[in-house]
């Protein structure tokens, strides 16, 4: 089969920064003759984008290894790729361990893709090429994105933190922002294809426009993209605490396309933990952030990432923990079991906490956070509100003919596409409703009663025929620090 109609999968494991990298994965083959296979067909490329933040991340990658081995002894030709987190940190050790592996290549070297599988059929070896920094900033890089209506626009890659307990900085390097303008002609790329939301990713984002000398650069971000044409909901993952400032928070509150959704980290709520997590903040702190983001912002709905059982913590620290959460009252949260990562601080710390002890930790922690959670969504029923259709319909419970949607603040909902004179409505992914809360669910919202308006978009439009916006491809790569201009684990 000739290169032009080889077919080729991406398999994304880990955050929203692995999610975008695939599309620039998937971007650069099609840009080199590649189609991307249907769920039928038998991929002759198999990439494979991997974590190494998550528990159990290598068993995961050398289970799904072992069941390609045989596919690929039944199909002459077929190749296999790691990239990633954990290709950055293993590298040969992969092929070592999986020797049917053709290609390993790392989180900077992502760009070299297709020469490196074109490399490996020409000399028929494996080919492990792992960049220590990054030369080119993946934005840079065409893209298969993956809605027509939501985009994911990186404006950092790397962190400069040290938490003891996360080791992306080692194998993400330290952070390198883009220019605003960059960035902006980005937006503006996407707006301009019909896309109605961004998120602005990057592994702490208010500490951005550090390199080039602007704290204030994303708070100015921010409100720049209040004025990109057509683009109408904002979003951005995840800030730090301790970089987290009154201006952005002015910001959010000012740029009315800017949603009023935050996650922002907590860990832990005790300090002592804290300190040992070496995270720059304390207890007080983070709720003042809480405070004030509620007073410009009351219902902003607030999420937050808490790992149970860190070495060394007591039922005191985890009770310091529990009384924050209590306080903060999130909309929801991504509650984490501790267990080591190695080539992490945390993993050689002493006091180890036995499993079980973890274990019913982690289990008080997302009993009490149902329990807010739940509180909020019934606190919500009765109230309008307006829904980004996301692809997909129906429900886990069997519950048919409903659609989902995100609320401008982020949560999900379950809604009846039914017109209020009893008729079915046509709506596609992209496309904005306005309804009503019907049910608070603790993890979701359901909305029965119809809808009250219907808007038809571009993007509901480009969705139906199957279209895909690729922006990406030829914009400025990052140079080096300049004067200020007049965006996983965290």
């Amino acid at each position: 089969m000739s290169q032009d109609r080889r077919r080729y999968s991406v398999r994304t494991y880990g955050c929203q920064m692995n999610v975008h990298d695939s599309e620039r994965m998937a971007g650069l083959l099609e840009s080199s003759g590649y189609v991307r296979a249907e769920p039928a067909d038998q991929a002759d490329v198999v990439v494979i984008n991997t974590c190494a933040v998550r528990e159990n991340a290598d068993n995961r990658l050398y289970g799904n290894l072992g069941h390609l081995r045989p596919v690929k002894e039944a199909h002459p030709g077929m190749q296999i790729a790691v990239g990633g987190c954990l290709a950055q940190k293993d590298r040969a050790e992969i092929v070592r361990r999986a020797p049917w592996v053709d290609v390993v290549f790392g989180t900077h070297n992502v760009a070299a893709l297709p020469v490196l599988l074109e490399r490996a059929r020409h000399n028929r070896t494996a080919q492990v090429e792992i960049a220590e920094s990054l030369e080119v900033f993946p934005s840079t890089l065409p893209a298969r994105r993956e809605s027509t209506y939501a985009g994911w626009v990186s404006i950092s890659v790397g962190c400069n933190n040290t938490c003891t307990f996360c080791i992306v900085p080692s194998l993400r390097g330290t952070e390198k922002d883009r220019r605003p303008g960059d960035v902006l002609a980005e937006v503006r790329a996407l707006a301009a294809d019909g896309v109605l939301e961004v998120t602005l990713l990057g592994q702490n984002v208010n500490a951005y426009g550090v390199e080039f000398g602007d704290r204030s650069a994303f708070a100015k971000l921010l409100r720049a993209c209040g004025d990109v044409e057509g683009l109408e909901r904002v979003r951005f993952t995840s800030p730090h605490p301790r970089d987290f400032t009154s201006d952005v928070i002015a910001a959010m509150a000012e740029t009315p396309n800017v949603c009023p959704q935050l996650h922002m980290p907590l860990q832990s709520g005790s300090d002592d933990v804290l300190r040992r997590m070496r995270r720059s903040y304390r207890s007080a702190r983070y709720l003042s952030i809480i405070d004030e983001v509620r007073a410009a912002l009351p219902h902003a709905a607030i999420t937050t990432d808490v790992i149970v059982g860190f070495p060394g913590e007591t039922e005191r620290d985890f009770q310091d923990t529990l009384d924050v959460v209590r306080e903060a009252r999130f909309a929801s949260a991504f509650t984490f079991q501790y267990s080591p990562r190695p080539g992490t601080p945390a993993a050689t710390l002493p006091d180890q906490l036995p499993k079980e002890v973890v274990q019913e930790r982690y289990m008080r922690l997302v009993a009490l956070q149902e329990e807010i959670s739940w509180a909020a969504n019934r606190a919500l029923e009765g109230s309008v509100v307006e829904l980004l259709v996301a692809t997909g319909e129906g429900r886990k419970d069997g519950a048919m003919g409903r659609l989902t949607g995100r609320a401008r603040d982020g949560r999900l909902v379950h809604f009846a596409p039914v017109l209020p004179g009893g008729g079915a409505a046509d709506v596609r992914p992209g496309d904005v409703v306005e309804t009503a809360v019907t049910y608070g669910a603790p993890h979701h919202l359901v909305a029965d009663g119809g809808l009250l308006t219907h808007r038809r978009t571009r993007a509901g439009d480009a969705h139906a025929t199957g279209a895909r916006p690729t922006t990406g491809l030829g914009l400025p790569s990052f140079g080096a620090p300049a004067p200020a201009p007049t965006g996983g684990c965290r």
